[in-house]
């Protein structure tokens, strides 16, 4: 199997400006996810980038990065660009680490996409854990996904599903059943990106804000497998920024 690995690092960022170029323990942390994709069994790590100063820190430590478009609406169009400009196969395989998980598992870059090349009626593959608790549970922050004997999902929310129609909210225990959080690591076959750039946002998506719904509503299909190793959360606010950086000494 081969595969390349894409990371997408905009500059721009509401809560956290400069996010990718921010210092963890003497590295910036665009550094720290290319060490990561590096590890894993990839044969092409591009940092793709909208902005010359992330360009200048990854050339810095000798990575492959690619300057895109600034106008791209999502992550996923970023991707479309490179993979186009790179001349990939249809059946290649990219896979998206995000610019912001630093601690992200290089067997759990491999493991998604293994499952993409083992799974012929996917054009994605994608990964999730289980939900153990009913704070997670509830929480539209953490996006929940239902999938078949096949591993084919079936749908993505925000809310909580399937829905235990005969729980007892006011007992704190997790009800009956068995729930999936989505991680937001994707595999792709590159001809499913070019089709992609060509989708309107869907009305599923643009309710949920959830742009994998785009791919479901057009009939594509989404592999999904429990990841092989626990996947940390990514760097979205100044506190989770600053818990990280205790993981991260001075260097």
């Amino acid at each position: 199997m081969t595969y390349t690995v894409i990371v997408p690092a905009r500059y721009a960022s509401t809560r956290l400006p400069g996010k990718p170029l921010l210092d963890l323990g003497g590295k910036p942390m665009i550094q720290h996810v290319w060490e990561r994709a590096v590890e894993a069994g990839a044969d092409r790590v591009v940092i793709a980038t909208d902005d010359e100063r992330i360009v200048e820190v990854a050339q810095g430590f000798s990575a492959e990065v690619m300057l895109t478009r600034a106008d791209h609406p999502s992550g996923t169009d970023r991707l479309a660009e490179v993979a186009e400009r790179l001349a990939l196969d249809d059946e290649h395989i990219i896979v998206n680490v995000q610019g912001d998980e630093p601690l992200i598992p290089s067997e759990v870059i491999d493991q998604v996409a293994a499952n993409l090349a083992a799974t012929t009626a996917a054009s994605m593959a994608t990964l999730c854990e289980s939900i153990e608790d009913t704070q997670t549970l509830l929480d539209p922050n953490a996006v929940k996904v239902v999938f078949d004997r096949q591993g084919l999902a079936l749908y993505f929310s925000r809310a909580t599903i399937p829905w235990p129609r005969d729980h007892d909210w006011s007992d704190p225990q997790m009800p009956h059943g068995q729930w999936y959080r989505h991680l937001g690591i994707y595999a792709y076959r590159a001809g499913f990106l070019k089709r992609y750039q060509d989708w309107v946002p869907a009305e599923l998506e643009q309710q949920e804000c959830l742009e994998q719904l785009r791919a479901l509503f057009q009939g594509e299909r989404i592999h999904v497998a429990q990841a092989c190793a626990p996947v940390p959360g990514g760097v979205d606010t100044a506190e989770d920024l600053a818990a990280l950086r205790k993981r991260f000494p001075a260097g």
